[in-house]
């Protein structure tokens, strides 16, 4: 019966519950409040469960693991503000400027880890592997369908732009991605070239302007110019292999 009405927790636990209602001798009313909640936060764990998947983040980033101390020309205060995703619920946009190492992709996989807890749907691509897949598909005449999957994504991740190169053709799907988009879902953007780079970048100066007036309208731009975690993680492991070498 359990199974027909989708309890799952109280089909794997019914032993569990029927000890704990049991020994704190619970009313009917009691024991139905102790099976839903149950209920509810099972579903709420495989929700969230398939949304990480969905969401294909490289690794677990989350922003209370974040140093900020490390990069204090981040304004905690614009993190805070953020951190109510209220930049997701509007359409909003967020891009992460700054150098290799600083922190861009831990804080863009924190905000979008952030966002799939809160029910939105959340997709991360690096720049390379999304163009890929968006000329792939215009390749072989489904670029339509692969446009519409990617416009309903809420929060779409664009990782580490500004690596590669983009072809003329590339800079174009992307530009038609970004205008899908505008205005009623959130695109998240790290790179490391400033967008008076992006030209450059994108092999379009018409493409790159016409990308950055769509995001930047309504978007938190966030530059970060500290030490990359990497190279300071190496110094002072350097630091400490130095420091045992002389003890």
């Amino acid at each position: 019966m359990a199974d027909r009405l989708n309890l799952t927790f109280c089909r794997d636990h019914i032993e569990e519950i029927i000890s704990e209602t049991t020994n704190s001798r619970m009313n009917p009313r009691e024991i139905l409040q102790f099976v839903f909640s149950r209920e509810i936060s099972r579903r709420e764990e495989n929700r969230i469960r398939i949304g990480i998947m969905a969401a294909h983040f490289p690794r677990k980033c989350t922003l209370e693991e974040f140093d900020f101390s490390v990069q204090p020309c981040i304004d905690t205060a614009v993190i805070r503000e953020l951190k109510t995703l209220s930049w997701a619920g509007s359409g909003s946009n967020i891009l992460f400027l700054g150098p290799p190492g600083v922190g861009k992709t831990h804080l863009a996989i924190g905000f979008g880890l952030l966002a799939v807890k809160q029910g939105y749907s959340v997709l991360f691509k690096t720049a390379e592997a999304l163009i890929k897949e968006l000329s792939e598909a215009h390749e072989m005449g489904k670029l339509e369908q692969k446009m519409q999957k990617l416009a309903k994504v809420k929060v779409l991740i664009i990782d580490e732009l500004g690596y590669c190169p983009f072809s003329a053709n590339g800079s174009h799907l992307l530009f038609q991605l970004i205008s899908r988009r505008y205005e009623s879902k959130s695109t998240v953007i790290t790179s490391n070239r400033p967008v008076s780079d992006w030209g450059l970048i994108l092999g379009d100066t018409t493409a790159a302007t016409a990308i950055l007036d769509r995001l930047l309208h309504h978007c938190s731009v966030l530059t970060i110019n500290g030490d990359s975690y990497r190279l300071l993680a190496a110094k002072k492991a350097n630091l400490l292999a130095k420091n045992e070498s002389l003890s």
